[in-house]
């Protein structure tokens, strides 16, 4: 090899490493302000409109409910668009995301747009929204509260098993596989779905301004299509985020020109971490291809 090339390579290699240190010293100095500033915010974001992606089984989900409460903070967010494709999930975990949008719309405009499906605690969920918006193609209402076991002791005797239990009360092992519900049990258990349903009624009756009547006319957990639910008050408009836009325009003055930026469930630290992992991974990774240690590896 001549000199030229040896000294080509080693060229290559410093300035690989170069590149290496800079990267290093960048997520340093990121780190260094993101301390500096009090809560890992900072006055210098743009005015936007936000978006809260909610998908999937609702559960109490802590990044989400404190990915909400950012969007409360934010100054520079004027208004949030709730963006939901749920079939429902625990009620524990809609009336939390609940909660934490209605302190969203204390501050600040929050618009729900539903998709495919918004139901049971999907459609809990759009409640603390100023105005929700639907496609006539959307499932939504499924108003109710479900809970479900099964029974197994006959299966279970013709298979030669015979289960004990101990419990501590008459109710403790109620619903069980092993046996069937007794009248006691059932009427505690229907109470605990009929108080979670009282709650669901009483959400709807404050979110829509309807009266309790009204909401239990409808809310026997049939499912309903976007223009139906608008006829029935659950929804107010047929749309998608560009109706959203266009009515906080209209009738909050939050121009439509405001870029979105989606409500990271992710704090601000965790992505300048997980950022600064990738460009370091790479920058490791370019050094040791580029710097003979795959050349080394192979020659192995």
């Amino acid at each position: 090899m001549t000199l030229e090339a040896d000294l080509l390579i080693d060229r290559r290699r410093l300035k690989r490493r170069l590149n290496l240190w800079r990267v290093l010293g960048v997520l340093a100095l990121a780190g260094a302000i993101w301390a500096w500033l009090p809560g890992g915010t900072t006055s210098f974001e743009t005015a936007h409109v936000a978006r809260l992606d909610i998908r999937g089984t609702i559960t109490d989900d802590r990044s989400m409910l404190e990915a909400i409460d950012r969007v409360a903070r934010d100054a520079s967010a004027r208004a949030l668009i709730v963006a939901i494709d749920s079939p429902g999930g625990t009620v524990a975990g809609g009336e939390a995301i609940h909660a934490a949008l209605t302190r969203v719309a204390a501050a600040k405009p929050v618009v729900a747009v539903l998709g495919a499906t918004a139901a049971s605690a999907g459609y809990m969920v759009a409640l603390p929204a100023a105005r929700i918006f639907a496609r006539e193609g959307t499932l939504t209402g499924s108003i109710g509260v479900i809970l479900q076991s099964f029974e197994a002791s006959e299966l279970l005797a013709r298979l030669g098993v015979q289960p004990e239990t101990i419990a501590s009360g008459p109710l403790k092992d109620q619903p069980s596989p092993f046996r069937p519900l007794t009248e006691e049990g059932r009427a505690a258990l229907t109470q605990v779905v009929q108080d979670m349903q009282n709650q669901f009624v009483r959400m709807i009756a404050a979110g829509r301004n309807m009266s309790e009547e009204a909401v239990r006319a409808i809310a026997d957990g049939r499912v309903m299509a976007g223009a139906r639910a608008r006829d029935a008050g659950l929804v107010d408009a047929m749309g998608g985020e560009r109706e959203a836009r266009a009515w906080l325009a209209e009738a909050r003055q939050i121009s439509a020109e405001l870029p979105i930026r989606q409500a990271e469930t992710r704090t601000r630290f965790e992505r300048l971490i997980a950022t600064g992992a990738e460009s370091l991974s790479r920058a490791i990774l370019g050094e040791w291809l580029g710097g003979g240690g795959l050349r080394a590896a192979l020659a192995r």
